[in-house]
């Protein structure tokens, strides 16, 4: 068990029988009255994003997350499944579970499985992934008027906007927290 005051971004707590992780957390002082915990915690089963406030000394359950080394292997429809590297196991996340992040797997790609009592709840990526650009328009010498970047897609389907040097088959690096280009390959 902790306090609130305990409470860090990323964490992963037990409410009630239901697995939340931490988003954001503001401890508030007032010139009147108690202090109190502003939290925004994402239900791990149910995917939404709630409003919470914890009085600062008010216990919650800690959920003990095991991390375990995996491989990313491949998507069949909307599944997506990933090999336990140490047990050799394949485990199922849906695309909704992923969410964002299924923008920067990439078959092979090393990953992080979190499970909780032994139940697969999530994945965590590596800070960098190197992509494949699959579609790309010509940067045009000149066209600066705004910032100097072109919308591209990856090979995942994400597109996002890179330097006017990017062309169709470059290997880009991005960061997976942001999800913003770092640097060509």
């Amino acid at each position: 068990m902790i306090t609130a005051n305990d409470l860090r971004i990323g964490m992963t707590i037990d409410i009630e029988g239901e697995l939340y992780e931490v988003e954001e957390f503001q401890h508030v002082k007032r010139g009147r009255g108690g202090a109190f915990v502003r939290t925004k915690l994402r239900g791990l089963q149910t995917l939404q994003s709630i409003k919470r406030v914890f009085q600062p000394e008010q216990r919650i359950k800690d959920a003990f997350i095991e991390e375990r080394s995996a491989q990313y292997l491949y998507q069949d429809g909307e599944d997506f499944h990933f090999m336990d590297s140490e047990t050799f196991e394949e485990r199922v996340l849906s695309k909704d579970v992923l969410g964002k992040k299924v923008n920067f797997v990439r078959e092979n790609i090393e990953v992080k499985i979190r499970l909780y009592e032994g139940k697969l709840v999530g994945i965590e990526l590596p800070v960098f992934v190197e992509l494949r650009v699959k579609k790309a328009d010509p940067g045009v010498k000149g066209d600066t008027v705004g910032s100097a970047t072109k919308l591209v897609i990856l090979e995942s389907g994400y597109s996002l906007r890179v330097p006017l040097f990017i062309k169709e088959g470059d290997i880009i690096r991005l960061d997976t927290r942001s999800g913003e280009y770092v640097s060509k390959k």
